[in-house]
């Protein structure tokens, strides 16, 4: 019945869409839902690389079998053991008793934990081989890509590697596999989205990951996420790159909280000497309207911050406080920072904000704002200036931090 799309000779996408789900780890938006990508290597002997979410585990198994003709599974690929990967697994078994499961010793503690299965195992070891015929499978463990058992399988035949949920992003695949098939617009920021929120504490193991990979000849990427990386690969790499080493365009990302409109104002003044002072990449986020996750997207994709809050039961601003924690549990590093506050009896938003700034180790802007009740028009001008400020250290060479290489 399926039609699945053939990727390169003998390799064929049985992965499915999820249209359902609102929340990805029911935390993140899906506005254009995710895929959970499986691949099928179809030799002498038969690879599968990965499943998928148990909900679309009937689907699933029919793509498997419509490709497959009554022909068994030799063996299940486990790249990565997050339940929208290995969902199936159990499942799988049902349909192929005899299926050998090949995974990393802490994958194998994994399958045991989760699924309760300990027999048809294969244990391979970083750098190991598996032959299935004209396909030769070589293993590279990239442990903290981000859970520590992921690691990527090679296909040397090929070139083509399965990578885990590296190089994934959100979004369905609507009718196209391969990246040549699609209009990919909408994927590029999905891409930013996800590597911020799910990869995003992992800069140095992607590095070390990408540096292991460099000497492969890789000509198309297989995510799990998101679509197949063809004419696209190198593109793909080097935003995981860039990120990962926590680079970022020149421009400013403004985010605050305001109860009544005062701190939106003290906000909006920032941007505007941003603006003056030749900063052309601006985004403000309303930390009570925009979700977290696309707020933590351009944080990754600019160099410079600004966060505002009102005080707020002798604290920040709870939204605000909560956004902190996510940035911080990132460890972003190389940005330059401004803050700017506002109180009515008792301030303390400006100084939570400093020693904020202090502990991530930014370059922090020397001069902030901290308003008393409604916006006066010096310190409607102080925020101006305090956006002027954070242009002219955006166009400072930052010191390079050993730790991001």
């Amino acid at each position: 019945m399926y039609l699945n799309t053939e990727i390169a000779k003998d390799l064929f996408y049985v992965g499915v869409n999820d249209r359902i789900k609102h929340k990805f780890e029911n935390m993140l938006p899906l506005p254009y839902g995710v895929s959970y990508n499986s691949y099928l290597l179809v030799d002498e002997k038969v690879a599968l690389i990965d499943t998928v979410e148990i909900s679309f585990g009937d689907v699933f198994m029919h793509k498997i079998q419509s490709q497959l003709k009554g022909r068994q599974i030799d063996y299940l690929i486990i790249n990565h053991m997050e339940p929208d990967h290995s969902g199936s697994l159990s499942l799988l078994r049902k349909y192929y008793p005899n299926v050998t499961l090949v995974g990393n010793k802490k994958t194998m503690e994994m399958v045991q934990g989760y699924y309760g299965i300990d027999d048809n195992t294969l244990e391979v070891s970083d750098g190991e081989t598996l032959f299935l015929g004209r396909h030769k499978l070589q293993f590279h463990l990239t442990p903290m890509v981000h859970w520590p058992e992921t690691m990527m399988t090679f296909d040397e035949t090929e070139n083509v590697l399965f990578s885990g949920d590296a190089f994934g992003c959100f979004g369905t695949l609507d009718g196209g596999v391969i990246d040549s098939e699609m209009n990919l617009d909408k994927y590029w920021d999905e891409m930013y989205r996800y590597y911020a929120n799910i990869v995003g504490k992992y800069g140095a193991p992607v590095q070390k990951a990408l540096q292991k990979l460099t000497p492969l000849d890789i000509k198309i990427i297989c995510s799990t996420h998101g679509p197949v990386w063809k004419e696209q690969a190198s593109r793909a790499v080097d935003i995981y790159d860039q990120l990962s080493r926590y680079e970022a365009k020149e421009g400013a990302v403004v985010v605050y909280g305001s109860m009544y409109g005062n701190t939106e104002r003290m906000a909006e003044a920032v941007a505007q000497g941003l603006v003056q002072n030749g900063i052309k990449n601006v985004v403000l986020h309303n930390v009570s309207v925009t979700d977290a996750s696309d707020i933590l997207r351009d944080i990754f994709k600019y160099k410079g911050l600004v966060i505002g809050s009102p005080t707020y039961c002798n604290d920040l601003y709870p939204e605000i406080d909560s956004l902190l924690k996510k940035i911080e549990i990132r460890g972003i590093k190389k940005r330059d920072f401004a803050y700017f506050g506002s109180y009515s009896w008792a301030g303390v938003s400006n100084k939570k904000l400093a020693e904020f700034g202090e502990k991530m180790k930014w370059r922090v802007v020397g001069f902030s704002v901290e308003e008393k009740m409604g916006l006066k028009a010096d310190n409607y001008l102080g925020c101006v200036q305090t956006g002027k400020k954070l242009a002219e250290l955006l166009r400072t060479e930052i010191t390079p931090d050993p730790s991001c290489h």
